[in-house]
């Protein structure tokens, strides 16, 4: 799939999923287009999914035996 960005010079470009990842991660977008929701996505104000962080807290999951 791809995807329309705005990068910081105000210019707009169409990109996989991929580089969309890396270009957030570098923040070299100001925004990008989310089709699901037909909106542009504020890189920095609005929600975006991630690649998480890392907990350092106790695992909380349960455990499950095999059986």
């Amino acid at each position: 799939m791809v995807i329309r960005v705005q990068y910081l010079n105000d210019k707009f470009d169409y990109v996989n999923e991929f580089t969309l990842v890396k270009l957030i991660s570098t923040q070299r977008i100001k925004k990008f287009y989310r089709p699901s929701d037909e909106e542009w996505v504020t890189v920095g104000v609005d929600p975006v999914r991630g690649a998480g962080g890392h907990y350092t807290g106790p695992e909380r999951r349960q455990v499950r035996n095999a059986a």
